[in-house]
């Protein structure tokens, strides 16, 4: 934690900073809290991780705001700055002034507990449709779970561009295939897009109020439900900040058969985003039809090893539900080079087609500069250029023991993307070989309500998704959950989409859609 530390004792030397767990607690005023969070991030190379709101009602009668920072730096330490709003008058100046990682986090704060960052160039709401009430603050204590709210219609101004030949066209919120709802307003001159927004949030389904008071075991479900397609790497996210809040240290062969879960997602995923990519998004139909026909072989597996085709149902507080024989590893190995080997001929066909390639080429190029300052992750930060990968930046449980061969592409498009995922798949296929020897004297391990050290505490937990990085803080009191905040990559990502879109043309926008494939449901908890 040298690099944090050291930060601090320049910027706030009298500063009370508090470590607890290798976690470091700084609180600050108002009007001291931003200008520090700023001067951290924009001079001194930290990132905002995370931001949240709590309701402190119970102990202090106040609002909590609070930033979590890291840098890419391996073994850095988590740095916690936090301040306290006054409930009468809830206001704090806003982060997003200078630093636009803040600017979905702000306004989330706004919609959700009336917090206002003060100087916020767009307050408009985020999560809220026209059809919730003005003063409407779900995750305040006082606002049940169940309330039934009337039906209001708030304006909700959209950004226009006036000039001749300037069109509007609207797509979605419902949309041809099986995705879920979102909405995408672009302005066009001809079939070139100048400006784009993205209105979201259309199914919010409350995560964050219902496991408000539920045991860690009783709230897992919902957060493995966050987004389907991402059980395994938001249940290793959330048990991490829970076995880090109650002191709970899983045995080494856990974090393998953890590691080695997650790790068979992400290359599900990526052979179906190259699929997707390939076929739908270009029309290259032999692609998509021959890349998942290869994903279902790996949904298969799922079902085979997890009772389920998500690889859901495995990590849980405390260890893990069930270990693997050693032939189902071996076979799982089996299917699973197979799949990877099939897949990267799959790509070599797409790759030899000249047309193909012009698609990708320079399209939907997202400058570093860009990805910087919007705290990019994923596939989308390592395409521009930005090394960022939790697995090797903030390296967690069996990652620890491995050395990671991160790939990066500097070009920024979607041929860039296109080449991480394949890039990908290789070091995830030998990344669960090595998984799979740790995995030898594993012992089914869930000591979670039997040997936890305490009842009450604050963790942080992390995980590498396939889309990125997911963080989870969450506090517990008494056993049970006070606040849990869970982060997925796709809430930073789809901010994206302004800045990516525009120069491009019309057919290329779903080609620049697949190529981050982002989740509606992760964003809209």
């Amino acid at each position: 934690m040298k690099n944090i530390t050291t930060v601090l004792e320049v910027l706030s030397p009298g500063a009370h900073i508090t470590n607890v767990d290798g976690v470091l607690r700084l609180p600050l005023p108002p009007l001291e809290f931003s200008a520090i969070v700023i001067a951290l991030v924009s001079k001194h190379g930290l990132r905002l991780a995370l931001m949240y709101g709590t309701d402190d009602s119970k102990t202090n009668q106040m609002y909590g705001v609070h930033v979590v920072l890291t840098s890419d730096i391996p073994e850095d330490s988590w740095l916690v700055v936090s301040t306290a709003v006054v409930m009468d008058n809830p206001t704090y100046p806003s982060l997003t002034t200078q630093l636009m990682s803040a600017y979905w986090y702000e306004r989330y704060l706004h919609d959700m507990f009336g917090i206002i960052p003060e100087g916020h160039p767009d307050l408009r709401r985020l999560v809220h449709h026209e059809n919730i009430p003005e003063g409407t603050y779900p995750l305040r204590k006082d606002f049940a779970w169940n309330a039934k709210l009337p039906v209001a219609n708030v304006p909700f101004p959209m950004p226009h561009v006036a000039g001749e030949g300037i069109f509007e066209i609207p797509v979605g919120p419902i949309h041809a295939g099986i995705i879920e709802p979102g909405h995408f307003r672009f302005s066009v001159a001809g079939e070139r897009i100048i400006t784009l927004e993205g209105k979201l949030f259309f199914t919010h389904k409350g995560v964050e109020k219902l496991i408000e008071g539920k045991t860690p075991l009783e709230a897992l479900p919902f957060i493995e439900r966050i987004s389907g397609d991402m059980s395994a790497a938001h249940s290793l996210a959330y048990v991490s900040a829970v076995e880090n809040a109650l002191d709970v240290v899983p045995s080494n062969s856990s974090h393998a058969i953890r590691a080695f879960l997650v790790e068979m997602e992400r290359i599900t995923m990526h052979i179906h985003d190259i699929a997707n990519i390939g076929g739908m998004g270009t029309g290259f139909a032999l692609i998509s039809s021959r890349g998942f026909a290869i994903k279902e072989r790996m949904m298969r597996l799922s079902a085979a090893l997890c009772g389920n085709r998500f690889w859901r149902g495995m990590i849980i507080p405390g260890g893990i539900t069930r270990v693997f024989t050693q032939d189902e590893i071996i076979h799982a190995l089996e299917i699973t080079t197979s799949a990877v080997a099939d897949m990267m001929r799959v790509a070599d066909i797409a790759l030899s087609s000249e047309a193909f390639r012009e698609r990708l080429d320079t399209t939907g190029t997202l400058q570093k500069e860009t990805a910087l300052a919007y705290g990019a992750l994923g596939i989308a930060a390592r395409g521009s250029g930005i090394l960022r990968d939790a697995r090797a930046n903030n390296p967690y449980g069996a990652y620890k023991e491995v050395i990671m061969n991160i790939p990066i592409r500097v070009e920024g498009d979607i041929m860039a993307r296109f080449a991480l995922r394949i890039d990908e798949l290789k070091e995830s296929l030998r990344l669960i070989a090595l998984f799979a020897e740790q995995t030898r004297d594993t012992r089914k391990s869930s000591s979670l309500g039997v040997d936890k050290i305490r009842s009450d505490g604050f963790g942080i937990g992390i995980a590498e998704s396939w889309r990125g990085e997911i963080v989870v803080a969450v506090h517990i009191t008494h056993g049970v959950i006070e606040r849990c905040v869970v982060r997925d990559p796709s809430f930073i990502n789809w901010q994206l989409f302004g800045e990516l879109a525009p120069g491009n043309i019309i057919p290329d926008f779903p080609l620049c859609n697949k190529s981050l494939n982002l989740s509606y449901s992760g964003t809209d908890m």
